[in-house]
């Protein structure tokens, strides 16, 4: 049963209205059209020529930008100093003796595209390995729950967010991308920066809490309401002072961060993102809109709008939509692409980006065609 029978009547009639060859007029900053690329069900950053063919796909289907995974499962994947001091490896070892990060940064500015090194495991240090390497090598990194636990959420194991030396350190392998390569920005996402909201209660946060509040104990609820701000509000100063820290290198650089969705993105991993757009240190917000059913997409998109977020229009433009193509066996219906699409330029969202690029080759290319075809103008030949 449709929950919402006349919004979806209302996409569909948008969708058999839309011509072929759907463009938004391009001006100095042109919408965004992105897919994210990752190591994780995907072989493209395996090998140098897997790279080129997947920046000309994306390129000759209308894209102009790639959101490439850096740093995932306490690896990077580009030769790096600071996990070599830190951590006694440079990169991935599956990809010694390369530099995928160089490689897709060279085929990408030959197409025209935007490459923005994406960190996504940010302030996590695991995934079902009890904190893996890094917490191995400094247990006093780790976050803690209410019991005292390795603070755990979805499978993922969190460092300390609060802890400075766990920001030096996700910070120091940031700033190494900015300095040393020639990318167009860096992005964090639902893990950067934030901190599930179950935590808070490692040996040092309960003493920086007792510092802040006359020596009084974190409350036993971890979603007390002061105890929520507290702890977003040196998230968003971790966020504010990477944001300046990258622009002092290189002002020119776009600061990309994909949360969840507000408020969901604050009650569960303390993700003021809001607020990191009204205080001036997000260039581009890109929020996990990851939906099964339509309805629930364009709802979402719905309630994001300048007003319920308290942002200006101008403010409110910096927001693009993130779409789940593909994980899994799931595969985003072609019609729930479509209706997305449609429903993000009735409201006004000129681009989007996508979860993630396998998810547009399946099936000889269906997705890939249907967007190319009908919403992105690709380039002239």
């Amino acid at each position: 049963m449709l929950k919402f029978p006349a919004l979806l009547i209302s996409i569909l009639l948008l969708i058999a209205c839309a011509p072929q060859n759907v463009s938004e007029a391009l001006d100095e900053n042109p919408p965004v059209r992105g897919v994210w690329l990752t190591n994780v069900d995907s072989e493209v950053l395996f090998t140098k020529s897997a790279i080129q063919e997947a920046v000309n796909f994306l390129a000759d289907h209308g894209f102009n930008t790639i959101y490439v995974v850096m740093w995932n499962d306490a690896h990077t994947l580009f030769p790096s100093t600071v996990c070599q001091d830190y951590l006694g490896y440079s990169i991935d070892p599956r990809l010694s003796g390369r530099d995928p990060l160089r490689e897709i940064i060279d085929a990408g500015h030959s197409r025209g595209l935007r490459i923005i090194p994406w960190f996504e495991y940010g302030f996590a240090a695991s995934y079902k390995k009890d904190g893996g390497i890094i917490l191995q090598k400094y247990p006093h990194w780790a976050a803690r729950d209410t019991s005292g636990a390795l603070l755990t959420k979805n499978g993922f194991e969190w460092l300390n967010a609060y802890h400075p030396e766990v920001q030096t350190f996700i910070s120091d392998i940031i700033l190494e991308v900015v300095r040393n390569y020639d990318v167009d920005g860096v992005q964090g996402d639902d893990r950067l920066p934030a901190q599930p909201v179950e935590g808070g209660y490692s040996e040092y946060t309960q003493k920086r809490y007792a510092d802040d509040h006359q020596g009084t104990a974190p409350p036993n609820n971890p979603r007390s309401k002061e105890f929520k701000r507290w702890r977003a509000d040196i998230l968003n100063a971790f966020g504010q002072k990477l944001y300046t820290d990258i622009k002092a290198i290189k002002p020119e650089l776009c600061v990309s961060w994909a949360p969840s969705v507000y408020p969901w993105s604050y009650d569960e991993y303390l993700q003021d993102w809001p607020n990191w757009i009204k205080g001036g240190y997000a260039d581009e917000i890109i929020p996990q809109n990851y939906r099964y059913e339509i309805e629930r997409y364009i709802s979402t998109m719905e309630s994001l709008s300048a007003d319920s977020l308290g942002l200006s229009k101008e403010q409110h433009a910096l927001i693009t939509p993130g779409i789940l193509m593909n994980v899994g066996k799931y595969l985003i219906p072609e019609d729930y692409l479509e209706g997305a699409i449609i429903g993000n330029r009735k409201l006004g969202y000129n681009g989007e980006v996508f979860f993630f690029y396998e998810g547009l080759i399946k099936e000889d290319h269906k997705l890939a065609k249907l967007i190319s075809d009908t919403f992105y103008q690709p380039p002239s030949h």
